[in-house]
């Protein structure tokens, strides 16, 4: 089994930028995949990016690819998102999510390990 927790969240001013991150425990070996998603009041959850094992592949799910970063160190166990010029329609909980295949993909059932979230509120 694999753990995720996320951190890095929290009240932001709009225009400002935010580095989220999420770290991994457990059964560390068998992730490949790994995505952030975000859910935000009264919506369905939607992806913003995955990205491969080695790093080397990324795709980013109709985001401005400007402003979100998706980047993860393996030796640290941690994926991370980086959130440049924060706007308010930003204001979501931010999930990441594990898969233990080679997909690329933004469908939620995917991936098995999901964390708990982060809530990020970006003030105008």
């Amino acid at each position: 089994q694999v753990h995720l927790v996320e951190s890095g969240g929290g009240l932001v001013q709009a225009g400002n930028s935010l580095r989220l991150s999420c770290a991994a425990s457990g059964r560390t070996s068998s992730l490949h995949d790994m995505a952030w998603f975000r859910q935000a009041p009264g919506t369905e959850r939607r992806p913003i990016a995955v990205i491969s094992y080695s790093g080397s592949d990324t795709l980013y799910a109709g985001v401005d690819k400007d402003r979100f970063t998706i980047s993860r160190d393996n030796a640290k166990s941690t994926l991370y998102l980086q959130i440049n010029n924060l706007k308010p329609e930003g204001k979501a909980r931010y999930f990441c999510a594990g898969s233990d295949y080679y997909s690329l993909s933004f469908q939620i059932n995917a991936y098995r390990f999901w964390g708990q979230g982060t809530q990020v509120t970006v003030s105008s």
